[in-house]
């Protein structure tokens, strides 16, 4: 699987950098270890610019909505690189196995709050709930991150890397309105990157 990433990132990588380089920012904040990767999202290259922006020495899973997994040979490769399927709307009791297996197994799980994108670039003030049910279940760190809407050919799209934070909760597992409450303000954190962006 992993081999698997190496190949597809140094195919991709030359020509993605070649027309939308991207510019770290605050690399230094992602953990080593488990961590789960939440960015903003407003385009379907945002993955991408996370993925590059850390480089090839960090190889996060990935989920992906089922329907891009469906795709003849797109849904293979991504398969083989590590990316699982999540349906989205519904209660994914697979997709929620595969990534509690993946932090306890100590990888990164990069994954988008939001659920959706917003190609205006509005952050959605409330998110969905699955970052906080696995970082409570895990005893993992969130990892907020910003990407600009706008993406120019040809220029730099900075990538802004926030602190993590692990999230508190009453008992064990953690309840409905906890993980509302973590998923706030965990885009919250995410909307407060966007000064570093510029």
């Amino acid at each position: 699987m992993k081999q698997w990433f190496a190949l597809l990132y140094c195919v991709i990588w030359p020509f993605f950098n070649l027309f939308h380089p991207s510019k770290a920012i605050g690399l230094e904040n992602i953990p080593e270890g488990a961590a789960i990767l939440c960015p903003n999202h407003t385009r379907m290259s945002d993955p991408f610019f996370v993925i590059f922006a850390m480089g090839l020495k960090i190889r996060p899973r990935a989920m992906a909505k089922a329907e891009a997994m469906s795709v003849p040979v797109i849904g293979w490769i991504l398969k083989k690189a590590g990316v699982f399927a999540v349906e989205r709307g519904k209660s994914d009791v697979s997709a929620v196995k595969e990534a509690i297996k993946c932090l306890k197994g100590g990888d990164k799980l990069l994954l988008f709050p939001e659920g959706t994108r917003h190609r205006d670039g509005t952050i959605d003030e409330s998110g969905k709930t699955g970052a906080a049910m696995f970082s409570i279940r895990t005893e993992t760190p969130i990892v907020p991150i910003y990407i600009p809407a706008e993406k120019k050919w040809f220029r730099r799209t900075p990538v802004v890397f926030g602190e993590p934070f692990l999230p508190q909760v009453e008992g064990r597992k953690g309840s409905a309105e906890e993980y509302k409450a973590i998923s706030r303000e965990l885009m919250s954190r995410i909307a407060g990157l966007e000064e570093q962006a510029r």
